[in-house]
């Protein structure tokens, strides 16, 4: 066909728009490219200097402490269940990371900006092909459409942690580029056959980081009818006929929606078959998700609109929650307001871009609040704003789809449309800066984690002295809570860290790691004790099995035994607990003392010596958790 954007297409074919001159006015469009170019570089610096400044938090110890205990290639693995997610893809990509450098930071740090950069470079690509114009006013406009991507508040603070990272932007690069795939096939000019290929494979990974990508294809068949309205939209040969936008959109790239939706309907049936449609546990709520849901709106996505929140805080072991005064919530408002005005008044036929733009941001809060919404859930969970960074991208796409609407031919329209592209570059430096500001802040309130310390230092302390054996203990309750149990155990952060302390089950010399990751004397809380043996050293009253009274009864649990003794010669004995396994114990002739970590339950521990001829004596002792020695005198 003679498609007059067929050479163009052509180009997009074989990567991301090189920014390269075309049209009527090659030099504005390699100035243009120029400043999209130092727009994304910076952006990318920007990001660079987050993760630098940044590390692991909770639920990356959740993914680093299940990649240490599984084969990160097992079924089991892949397909876990984590808190209604199913991502078998960032399982993976978590597991790689924990097998090349466990704990470490910097191998999530590369995968964050590696991911970044490729989601800046998608948009810019997605606004170059949904505006559709060569004009100098357009590729400018382009471009303040892009700044406005990479510098809105909105895809933070899901960048900076990296489980949500891990999620977010593989969804975000695909649902951009997906875009564009599809918007290429209704121009035509293009192979099919490549872009469905490599659309279909795109779509499959980010499904597979994010259940939530599922969203992807409505959004893309959306944006691809309200492009069709206006668009330059390929017709079949000898056609003098022009189809409507629906058909345009489902006939052009009919090949790509035939390959998507039977892949939206697998996975959705996947998904729905490995976590039961359930999400996190709790009550839901339908009055506390219109709450969360209106907060989200009007707290966060609102603020953003003008570079917002300035303020943030931080809760340990929450994350940071922005805080926005009512000045900048109303000032929001006004942009919104301001900028849906004139979007209405000079592209006339642009208002259900907007309405459709709108719909997508709040029906996306609704799903993921109402999974949140329980009787333990704050509000201030929506100001987080970690669940914004798909509709940054909606509202992208749609102010790149507002450029690809005609503007009416109208006296005086000229000076009117040069006071708005000065008005609007000014709206975008102030946006720049006032995100940048916002942005200060919120670094310095996600750098007020403990964890990336205490990893270092526990890390260091367990490969200071390889030939002991370690406990194991829960990590600092800042770090990770019991409620992530068993992940939250130090066995399964460092599992995979070479060259370390060995964890064991018994050991004659107790340590611990203390709340900053060092080693230090350990002790055993007296969760329940129990009085010396009715012997003496010289009288040893074990020599056959023999149970020993606890002050009172034991839950089901992991415990830890702490027991003098002295022995008559050197020898092995078992130690146990009702319902649990007898652990194996070397004692050595005289007196000592003996740690020992089992899991049980009951009211006595049972005693039984193994070496023909072995007696021993037991002292008081005492039954609990291991702990710093110094807490527990």
């Amino acid at each position: 066909m003679g498609s007059p954007l067929g050479e163009d297409g052509a180009r997009t074919i074989r990567g991301v728009d090189r920014l390269a001159s075309r049209g009527n006015a090659p030099g504005k469009r390699s100035v243009v490219g120029l400043v999209a170019v130092g727009l994304i570089a910076a952006y990318v610096a920007t990001r660079i200097v987050l993760v630098a400044t940044g590390g692991f938090y909770w639920d990356d110890l959740i993914l680093i402490g299940r990649a240490s205990t599984h084969n990160v290639f097992g079924w089991e693995y892949l397909t876990h269940n984590h808190d209604g997610h199913f991502m078998p893809g960032a399982f993976l990509v978590a597991g790689l990371t924990t097998l090349l450098a466990p704990t470490h930071w910097w191998p999530a740090a590369v995968t964050l900006v590696v991911l970044a950069t490729a989601v800046a470079l998608a948009v810019w690509r997605m606004i170059r092909i949904l505006s559709d114009s060569d004009s100098a006013r357009s590729q400018w406009a382009q471009v303040l459409v892009l700044a406005f991507f990479l510098f809105t508040p909105m895809t933070v603070p899901s960048y900076v942690w990296w489980s949500a990272g891990l999620n977010s932007l593989p969804m975000q690069f695909a649902m951009a580029w997906l875009i564009g795939d599809a918007v290429l096939l209704c121009r035509g000019g293009v192979s099919t056959r490549l872009i469905v290929v490599r659309s279909s494979l795109i779509y499959l990974a980010a499904l597979a980081c994010f259940e939530k990508s599922l969203y992807i294809l409505p959004v893309v068949f959306l944006s691809t009818v309200l492009w069709c309205r206006f668009g330059r939209v390929r017709t079949d040969r000898g056609s003098s006929s022009i189809p409507g936008p629906l058909a345009a959109a489902f006939v052009g790239a009919r090949p790509l929606w035939q390959v998507l939706a039977p892949l939206t309907v697998v996975w959705a049936v996947v998904f729905l078959s490995v976590t039961g449609g359930q999400g996190a546990a709790g009550q839901h709520s339908v009055g506390q998700t219109l709450h969360l849901t209106w907060r989200t709106i009007n707290n966060a996505v609102i603020p953003s609109l003008v570079g917002g929140p300035w303020t943030w805080d931080r809760w340990i072991p929450s994350p940071p929650m922005g805080f926005a005064p009512l000045w900048q919530i109303l000032s929001g408002w006004a942009v919104l307001a301001i900028v849906v005005g004139v979007i209405v008044k000079l592209r006339r036929g642009a208002w259900p871009i907007v309405v459709a733009a709108a719909a997508y941001v709040v029906a996306a809060q609704i799903p993921v609040m109402w999974n949140r919404s329980s009787a333990n859930t704050a509000l201030e969970l929506a100001q987080t704003m970690r669940y914004l960074p798909d509709s940054a991208l909606v509202m992208a796409a749609a102010l790149a789809l507002v450029l690809a609407v005609p503007a009416p031919e109208r006296a005086g329209t000229a000076e009117r449309r040069g006071a708005l592209r000065v008005g609007a570059g000014a709206a975008v430096a102030v946006l720049v800066v006032s995100s940048g500001w916002g942005l200060l802040h919120f670094s310095q309130s996600w750098r007020n984690n403990p964890t990336p310390e205490y990893l270092r230092t526990a890390r260091a302390s367990l490969q200071s002295d390889t030939g002991r054996t370690m406990f194991d203990q829960a990590l600092p309750l800042e770090i990770l809570t019991p409620v992530a149990n068993p992940e939250n155990q130090i066995s399964h952060t460092f599992g995979r860290v070479r060259n370390r302390a060995r964890f064991g089950t018994v050991t004659d010399d107790l340590k611990v790691l203390d709340k900053r990751g060092r080693l230090v004397a350990g002790g055993v809380t007296p969760a329940r004790t129990f009085a010396a043996g009715a012997g003496s050293c010289a009288a040893p009253e074990v020599r056959g099995v023999t149970r020993v009274p606890l002050s009172g009864p034991l839950l089901n649990w992991t415990w830890t035994i702490a027991m003098g003794y002295c022995a008559n010669r050197d020898g092995q004995m078992t130690v146990a607990l009702v319902g649990g396994t007898p652990m194996v114990v070397d004692v050595r002739a005289g007196l000592h003392v003996v740690y020992v970590q089992t899991t049980g339950r009951g009211t006595a521990i049972t005693l039984r010596p193994l070496t023909p001829g072995l007696a021993v004596h037991t002292g008081a002792g005492r039954v609990g958790e291991v702990a710093e020695g110094e807490l527990v005198k």
